[in-house]
């Protein structure tokens, strides 16, 4: 998995392009894309089919519908804001990497129930950052983090250093790569 996932909402088909290359030539090649939007089911498969070298995943994936959609549309992961169980047992009968939102440890007890081990932490500032982070593994040493939410190039850093974080995921690498590419 690479250590940056850039949370990325396509509100018109026309935008994958635009978005998807500025990422490349950052030097970031996954993409969660979001289910909010309208599109954002054809934007994946748009994405798998015409950016193999890429790991398109779906983000903000809230029910079992939703996740069949995006894994037939090419989705390499799901991502979701929380934890859903349906949406984990399509994810594990499909053999594709879910990573549900947990931030208590009922949350987290109830992903471990399920064979998960890497668990999206939204939103990170609202619920203590890092330092949550760091006391949440304390009872769960086996658990890998995905912070987003907070997380942006101020202390982006000091979360990629800390050895329980899988990775960081955020918007934030969108806008820098859109920026740093002058598109």
């Amino acid at each position: 998995m690479e250590k940056k996932i850039p949370v990325v909402v396509i509100k018109e088909l026309k935008d994958t392009d635009r978005i998807l290359t500025a990422l490349r030539n950052y030097g970031i090649k996954t993409a969660e894309i979001t289910f909010r939007t309208a599109c954002a089911e054809e934007a994946i498969k748009y994405a798998s089919e015409n950016y193999k070298d890429f790991c398109i995943g779906a983000g903000t994936v809230i029910n079992a519908v939703q996740c069949k959609k995006a894994i037939k549309a090419g989705a390499k992961f799901i991502v979701s804001p929380g934890l859903s169980i349906p949406v984990a047992k399509v994810c594990k009968k499909a053999k594709i990497p879910y990573y549900p939102g947990c931030v208590t440890p009922t949350e987290i007890m109830q992903a471990l129930e399920l064979g998960l081990t890497t668990l999206k932490f939204f939103p990170a500032n609202v619920y203590g950052g890092l330092k949550a982070l760091k006391a949440l593994s304390a009872p769960f040493p086996q658990v890998k983090f995905i912070p987003t939410g907070g997380v942006n190039n101020d202390n982006l850093e000091e979360f990629l250093a800390w050895d329980k974080i899988a990775a960081v995921g955020g918007s934030f690498f969108v806008e820098d790569a859109l920026k740093n590419t002058n598109n």
